[in-house]
């Protein structure tokens, strides 16, 4: 593993985690286009380890407060703030047992999906029409329920293809709900930790079975830190720019990569 791959990925990681644009995708994408399709199992759960970190810096005040409304409520302190909080962390359990469900049960299945570069241009081009058409959606001031936190969990479990933007899957199907943009956003971000700390627990036996070497592991913090820098921009800017509600623009950009990789590919046929 050289250096500068390793930066490359962990960039592209950070940037295309939270941008509705795919970051599987994008790194099977760039896996093929640096010669880098062998990156070890324990370089993929460090880059999103490092995603992970990106969250938790922007969204810490959230976090704290959901872990400590379950305490709050016991003790007594209630109030709308923590009841809010409460529904959270419900949701969000909820929203997390489809993607557990084919995390455990379909591996073999998505692993072959990965080594498809046609199908992440299929996706791709799903992924662009959603998020077109999400600027056409209405927000009719649904509050995020158990039932529409389990259908956006479906909506994450079904972005573990490559190619399926996991952020703009979920955040598509909040809103195909009538739930806010920024609160579809927020929720979509928050739900991302389980799903990445998830991911790592699974391969975590593969980790210590095959552990890298000294100057590999420093190539894959120095990957794992630029993912974590990325990311925390890509949260932010994502923010934004669903406040002005331009989730189009990501998706004329996903239409334009699959375009192209599927020309490339019909003219090497």
């Amino acid at each position: 593993m050289e250096l500068i791959k390793a930066l490359l990925l962990g960039f592209i990681q950070g940037a295309t985690e939270f941008l509705p644009v795919s970051s599987s995708g994008h790194l099977v994408l760039g896996s093929h286009l640096l010669g880098f399709s062998g990156q070890s199992v324990v370089f993929d759960v460090m880059l999103h380890l490092g995603t992970l970190v990106s969250v938790l810096i922007v969204f810490r005040r959230d976090i704290v407060q959901m872990i400590i409304a379950p305490w709050l409520w016991i003790t007594g302190r209630r109030s709308d703030e923590t009841a809010h909080f409460l529904r959270w962390d419900a949701a969000i359990i909820v929203a997390t047992i489809p993607a557990v469900i084919v995390g455990l049960t379909m591996k073999g299945l998505v692993e072959t999906l990965f080594a498809s570069i046609l199908v992440v241009y299929l996706m791709l081009i799903v992924t662009g029409v959603t998020m077109i058409l999400s600027s056409r959606l209405v927000d009719r001031g649904n509050r995020i329920t158990w039932w529409r936190a389990l259908l956006i969990g479906v909506g994450q479990a079904c972005a573990i293809v490559p190619g399926l933007s996991r952020s703009g899957t979920t955040i598509f199907t909040a809103m195909l709900l009538g739930i806010n943009r920024e609160t579809a956003a927020r929720f979509s971000f928050l739900m991302s930790l389980p799903a990445i700390l998830g991911a790592a627990v699974l391969h975590a036996g593969e980790v210590i079975s095959h552990p890298p070497s000294t100057q590999a592991l420093g190539y894959m913090v120095a990957g794992t830190l630029m993912a974590a820098g990325t990311g925390y921009g890509a949260i932010v800017l994502l923010l934004d720019i669903i406040r002005k509600n331009r989730l189009p623009w990501f998706g004329y950009y996903c239409l334009a990569v699959a375009c192209i990789g599927l020309t490339t590919l019909f003219l090497q046929m």
